[in-house]
């Protein structure tokens, strides 16, 4: 196969590093079953990572980053998918490991590929992505540990980030009251706008004493933060009350004790949205298309639309805690 086609490229050696826009063919992809041509893709904090030379997140050089995408089958070697077919591929090993989405074209295993769930596009695929992903597992994960609306209210930290932003809208969706963490004083009505009932300040979430205990407020977490924040979700969780943690953007040191663990039973619920089963996968992406669909918001939850070229940037801008929301990346 010769039809070329523009990519985000990062490469390093021992002395360099190159982030750049590229034109390859279709024999510079990895093995896979399905090729895909590639609509939307979106940007990640893990995608910001993988654009820096200490990012310690591709595992190999030369790279194609992107850990989403969404677009049309143009030929499969799966007996499951056909040309035409509309699918996502998201997280897995994409653009970690195997070129990922910040591609017009992409080949992936066919086990990693999810048809297009009735009720999505995708475009809304993308808005979603692996941070909506990651936001959806989190319910499903707390939901499955016994969280009900009934319970008492949710707090989700990092609010206005992807992961933050879609969980938000999901638990209103889903008739919880939802507490928003937030350091951006301006996002306020941006939060009230996707379902948040109380808005926090990121200094309110801290346990400057390291009690181990302090009074229970809440009965979910929803937590891409991590760092101290998550002491201090430790302390104030109810009784049989889930944390389900998935970043470290406040970063991955956090001090707590067995108490809450073995006198308010709680759950720490660890959100890995790399290595699920293809099963666990496709249902969680079910319910984005059914119950967790932010209805009427996820226009809202997008801050931009990029192209390649506007890419690194973007790249950047995220790393930094720019962002408010998801930026998509146009490639179609």
């Amino acid at each position: 196969m010769s039809e070329s086609f523009r990519a985000l490229v990062v490469d390093q050696s021992d002395a360099t590093f190159s982030l750049e826009l590229k034109e390859l063919t279709l024999d510079d992809l990895p093995p896979g079953d399905v090729m895909v041509r590639v609509a939307w893709s979106a940007v990640n904090y893990k995608d910001g990572l993988a654009g820096t030379p200490d990012g310690r997140i591709v595992e190999s050089y030369p790279m194609i980053p992107g850990i989403d995408l969404a677009g049309t089958i143009i030929h499969s070697e799966d007996s499951r998918f056909k040309e035409g077919d509309e699918v996502i591929v998201a997280s897995a090993q994409l653009g970690v490991s195997h070129c990922g989405g910040f591609s017009e074209m992409a080949r992936v295993p066919g086990d990693w590929v999810i048809p297009l769930p009735k009720g999505l596009s995708l475009k809304e695929s993308m808005i979603l992505g692996t941070a909506g992903f990651t936001a959806a597992m989190s319910i499903q994960r707390m939901e499955e540990n016994g969280l009900t609306p009934e319970k008492g209210p949710v707090i989700v930290t990092g609010a206005t980030g992807g992961v933050g932003s879609t969980a938000v809208t999901m638990l209103a969706k889903r008739g919880y009251t939802v507490a928003c963490g937030t350091g951006k004083d301006t996002a306020h009505d941006y939060l009230r706008r996707l379902g948040a009932d109380e808005i926090l300040s990121r200094e309110t979430l801290s346990n400057p004493k390291k009690r181990p205990l302090l009074k229970m407020r809440w009965a979910g977490a929803v937590d891409p933060v991590g760092g101290e924040t998550l002491s201090y979700l430790l302390s104030t969780m109810k009784w049989g009350g889930s944390v389900a943690l998935s970043g470290l953007a406040g970063g991955p040191a956090f001090s707590s004790t067995v108490f809450p663990f073995i006198l308010r039973g709680i759950n720490l619920l660890g959100i890995d949205s790399a290595h699920v089963s293809h099963t666990y996968r496709q249902k969680v992406w079910n319910r984005l298309a059914t119950d967790l669909k932010p209805e009427g918001v996820l226009d809202q939850i997008v801050m931009e639309e990029v192209t390649l070229e506007e890419l690194p940037d973007a790249l950047s801008t995220i790393l930094k805690g720019g962002i408010r929301g998801r930026q998509l990346v146009r490639l179609a």
